[in-house]
């Protein structure tokens, strides 16, 4: 029987770095899954001597049949934002509602609209609040063409997921190595006949090569992180913090080393460069950094996953805070969701560039 994450006999589609440039560090593959939503499985960097060195932290092929099991731990395809890159829609990061007695949903509005969701995460302690989380294509089955051996397009008609969103979409994706960087495309537009909110978002992990996660460098230029009751439920309390000066603020020109900070936070008032939401993670002992770049204008945040025990760092570019439609949050405050009338589309673009240090 198929695993559930495979699609038409085809468990990845695996990308090649076509004339990469020499004598700088490039990614030089890339392993897509289009039974999981489209995510990036895995990435792997050329670094100037030749070697290869993972930069984006994700099992192979053979080890993803046994991790996307369909299993309890998969429930709603959880397993899709563990490893990898998974592509985050109709919302990124986490919406409360009210429990349903006898299911895995919860009950929320969106827009004036009662809707079900999954309910497939939440806090560990006793009572805490359990959500849906990261939405609702993390193992949708997505068709596929592969026009050269750097780039394959998807498409996904999602419609209403299901009977779980407003209105409905049509999803367009790209995955590409060109100039030793790796770039997504997302397109979503509103084939319903209601306006749609939307929130795009990326869940990478990215590696730390050396392993020495004390050392490693964040830039993140962000005027604000959001404020969350706890880090076990980790749920907004609708206040913006100001990041200048304290232990977040990673706004400087080099970063800031991680050292034994805990992060599961959310930067918003990002300071666009050149147009473009950035962040930058640096490996000094590596001599290796990367950009992380998004020229969308709806890219309102940047959700940042670095527990410290760990040698990667996931850096989320996405359009919504967490919890958008949530009372927490201040009456008209702009939580970041995208609204497209019927016939609008959006797109959310976001490129990865590799870089030496010194």
């Amino acid at each position: 029987m198929p695993k559930p994450w495979l699609i038409g006999g085809e468990a990845a589609v695996e990308l090649k770095a076509q004339d990469p440039p020499p004598g700088a560090p490039c990614f030089a593959s890339a392993t897509i899954l289009p039974g999981r939503g489209f995510m990036l499985l895995n990435a792997q960097l050329r670094l100037p001597s030749g070697d290869t060195v993972a930069g984006v932290a994700g099992p192979d092929v053979a080890s993803a049949a046994r991790f996307f099991n369909g299993g309890p731990d998969d429930f709603a395809g959880n397993r899709s934002f563990a490893v990898g890159g998974a592509i985050l829609a109709p919302y990124a990061n986490r919406i409360r509602g009210q429990a349903i007695a006898g299911s895995r949903e919860i009950e929320t509005t969106v827009d004036g609209r009662i809707v079900r969701l999954p309910r497939n995460w939440g806090g560990r302690a006793p009572g805490a609040a359990q959500y849906a989380m990261h939405g609702l294509i993390l193992d949708a089955p997505v068709s596929w063409t592969q026009a050269s051996s750097d780039r394959v397009s998807g498409r996904l008609d999602a419609g209403d997921f299901g009977g779980r969103w407003v209105s409905a979409a049509e999803m367009l994706f790209e995955w590409r190595l060109r100039d030793g960087a790796l770039a997504l495309s997302v397109e979503v537009r509103n084939v319903g006949d209601a306006p749609m909110p939307f929130g795009l978002g990326w869940h990478p992990y990215f590696s730390i090569p050396s392993g020495q996660r004390r050392q490693a460098r964040l830039r993140l230029p962000a005027a604000h992180r959001v404020e969350v009751g706890d880090y076990d439920q980790v749920l907004p309390t609708g206040r913006l913090l100001p990041t200048a000066g304290s232990a977040y603020d990673f706004n400087a020109a080099d970063g800031r080393p991680l050292g034994e900070l805990y992060l599961d936070d959310c930067f918003t008032d990002l300071t666009r460069e050149g147009g473009s939401a950035v962040a930058e993670l640096r490996d000094p002992a590596a001599g290796l950094g990367l950009r992380i770049a998004s020229p969308t204008r709806q890219v309102k945040a940047i959700q940042v996953y670095a527990p410290p025990a760990e040698a990667f760092v996931a850096v989320e570019p996405q359009f919504n805070l967490a919890d958008p439609f949530g009372e927490a949050w201040p009456k008209g405050a702009d939580t970041g969701m995208a609204r497209l009338a019927p016939g609008a589309r959006v797109v959310l673009e976001i490129s990865v560039e590799p870089f030496a240090l010194g």
